[in-house]
C-alpha cells in the first residue's frame, strides 16, 4: 500500500490480516517512499533501535507488542480500528512527505 496512489482501507485491512499477532512484536511504518509496511521485530527489539537500522523510515507508529491483538485477522476486521489508523496514516503522511527527519506518530492506533 503506497499513500501517494490513492491507498483504501481495504488494503490497509489484508496488510493486518496477513500478520499473525500471537508469534512477534510488529511496527507499522511508512518509507520515504509512502509506502506503508508491517513488519515483525525480533523480540526484545527497542524502537530506536529499528528506527536508527533502516534508511528508508520516514515516520512509525509505536510498536504493535505481541498477543495485545492490534495485528491479525480480529484486528483486520475491527472496522473501527483500521480506519482510525488508515486516517492517522494519511494524515500524518500529508504533514510529513516533505520532511526528512523521523516522526514517530504516537497516536493510540
Amino acid at each position: 500500500m503506497n499513500l501517494n496512489n490513492q491507498p483504501t482501507i481495504n488494503e490497509l485491512a489484508e496488510m493486518f490480516a496477513a500478520q499473525k499477532d500471537t508469534l512477534d512484536d510488529h511496527i507499522l511504518w511508512i518509507g520515504k517512499s509512502g509506502q506503508v509496511h508491517i513488519d515483525c521485530l525480533a523480540p526484545h527489539t527497542v524502537e530506536e533501535e529499528f528506527d536508527k537500522n533502516n534508511r528508508e523510515l520516514a515516520a512509525r507508529l509505536k510498536v504493535y507488542r505481541r498477543g495485545q491483538g492490534y495485528v491479525g485477522k480480529k484486528a483486520a476486521a475491527d472496522r473501527g480500528f483500521i480506519e482510525q489508523v488508515f486516517h492517522t496514516l494519511n494524515s500524518e503522511w500529508q504533514a510529513l512527505k516533505d520532511n526528512s527527519k523521523v516522526r514517530v506518530i504516537d497516536k493510540y492506533c
